[in-house]
């Protein structure tokens, strides 16, 4: 056991003596709380005098962008292994008025779960990498899974159990269910299933007075406001209860890259699948990747890529059928495709090697960038981008590096287009053809980089302005992006259109005092009218 845990008085002696707290301040005071809660709480209590705080804050920091000198660190981190650990950190907290900030993977695009952009505010850590229990039950075709396990521990719980039976959420394994069904989430199977939160039946919630809520004494309107509406913000979801769906024992996935030149007409293709992708059967998931790649035919020169991916529920075959009849323009080939379990299809999305063990989805470690930083944006095109627009955008890419910067397009329509905006606080359904995420990587260090990699991205996304969604433009929210204000009106209506307004009277119903709270997180009504 580490030394700063062998006792509680060594621990505030330290804190007192590097950063000058005193009796008179909530910090001791704070600990102390905690201590008197539960006597041993002190072993999942990581202040910066501890030599394993950093190690620990960097393990689920997701984007370098977020893990320099500069950026605000939190006073302490908590590990909580036990709910009662949970209730006794929101009391302590609230009592002493230090903010708390919760984690379940790390993958907040603003870095909002482990940090603040305001330098003077003082929080802790909430981390929840000890509460990511999974029991899945076959024959209810449910499971209920603690917010902090990853996407990929679910995957494989269920996987372990049934080869039939899956969860339709994310493509990245390391994503934490807290966070990502808070969010909305989405992923290969929403064209069939609708999103993560769609498939939420029940939910276990500590609230701001540190009382434990499941769906029933919670009541409907806050059960509506989690499963969509953001994390941190109407209490800290502990374990979230899942409708699990049927999938076929294997499916299909391929990818077929073509570039701008050299007679692959990859922007007449992207331009067609546009016409095609959210009428195809809801067994297909689409997706489409678009960056600067190296020219694999002419030395020293690059060209634009269109990378199609997707997912079919069924046989090489079935889907050879459909592509021909549909969009023969890709020229798919029985060649092009892979088959395997849906569980292995996350694997592959990944990036993994075919032959990757499923036991790979259980690495909490593995990042989607590795060192390098990004910033990403979203928007909905709800009418199909003309020709003279994708050659705008390739315009924009040529700009950056060779894979720095790029667009992704999901497909939307199926089951996305038959649930209403109403259900739930994600709003973005009929009358979208496809989601995008623009984004920029970079592996320089300093502001100077930075500033040139987010102007760009800055300048794409203003060149998308006439092509997406208006009035609101929309976003998603788990595409946190801090860039579109800090005015509560403005981001929320562009996370959740007319759904904003219902979640402000429920956040003013169950933490009037906006104790969760961070730059987006809803608030009450006496905080911003």
């Amino acid at each position: 056991m580490d030394t700063a845990h062998r006792s509680f008085p060594i621990l505030v002696a330290l804190f007192v003596l590097l950063f000058g707290v005193t009796s008179s301040q909530p910090y001791e005071e704070f600990l102390q709380c905690l201590e008197f809660h539960d006597s041993n709480i002190t072993s999942i209590v990581y202040t910066r005098a501890n030599s394993s705080f950093s190690s620990l804050l960097e393990s689920s920091i997701r984007n370098p962008r977020f893990d320099t000198s500069a950026t605000p660190k939190p006073l302490l981190i908590f590990t909580p292994r036990q709910i009662s650990h949970i209730q006794s950190a929101i009391r302590c907290s609230r009592a002493h008025r230090i903010q708390i900030r919760v984690r379940s993977g790390g993958h907040d695009y603003e870095g909002l779960s482990y940090s603040t952009i305001s330098p003077s505010l003082t929080f802790l850590v909430l981390d929840l990498r000890n509460l990511r229990a999974i029991q899945v039950d076959v024959p209810s075709k449910t499971a209920w899974a603690q917010a902090g396990a990853t996407l990929g521990e679910l995957y494989y719980a269920i996987a372990a159990e049934s080869r039939t039976l899956a969860f339709p959420a994310g493509m990245w394994p390391t994503v934490g269910l807290g966070g990502h069904i808070s969010g909305g989430g989405y992923g290969s199977l929403l064209r069939k299933h609708g999103i993560a939160a769609d498939n939420v039946v029940d939910a276990q919630v500590v609230d701001v007075e540190g009382r434990i809520l499941d769906r029933a004494s919670m009541g409907e309107d806050l059960f509506w406001a989690i499963r969509g509406g953001g994390g941190n913000t109407f209490g800290i979801v502990v374990a979230w209860k899942l409708s699990l769906v049927s999938v076929p024992p294997t499916v299909t996935l391929f990818t077929v890259s073509r570039t701008a030149q050299h007679k692959q007409n990859a922007t007449e293709i992207v331009h067609r699948w546009q016409y095609v992708v959210d009428k195809l059967s809801n067994d297909v998931f689409f997706m489409v990747v678009l960056n600067r790649v190296v020219n694999p035919i002419q030395a020293n020169a690059t060209t634009i890529q269109a990378s199609f991916n997707s997912l079919y529920l069924g046989s090489i075959e079935g889907l050879i059928l459909m592509m021909e009849a549909k969009f023969p323009d890709l020229g798919l080939r029985r060649e092009n495709c892979v088959e395997m379990s849906w569980a292995k299809s996350i694997l592959y999305f990944a990036g993994f090697p075919l032959n990757s063990p499923l036991e790979s989805l259980l690495d909490r470690t593995i990042s989607a960038t590795g060192s390098a930083k990004f910033k990403g944006k979203s928007d909905y095109v709800k009418e199909p981008i003309p020709i003279s627009g994708f050659e705008g955008i390739w315009e924009k890419l040529k700009e950056v590096g060779v894979q720095t910067g790029g667009l992704i397009l999901a497909s939307y329509g199926g089951k996305m287009s038959e649930i209403p905006e109403s259900s739930i606080p994600f709003p973005h359904r009929a009358g979208n053809i496809y989601q995008v995420e623009e984004v920029a990587f970079w592996v320089e260090d300093g502001v100077e980089a930075a500033d040139g990699y987010l102007n760009w991205l800055r300048g794409l996304y203003e060149y998308m302005t006439p092509y997406v969604s208006k009035n609101p433009r929309e976003a998603y929210a788990n595409y946190r992006d801090l860039d579109i204000g800090r005015r509560a009106r403005s981001w929320g209506s562009s996370y959740y259109k007319n759904n904003f307004d219902r979640l402000v009277r429920v956040k003013t119903a169950v933490d009037p005092a906006n104790f969760f709270r961070n730059e987006q997180s809803i608030p009450p009504l006496s905080s911003w009218r």
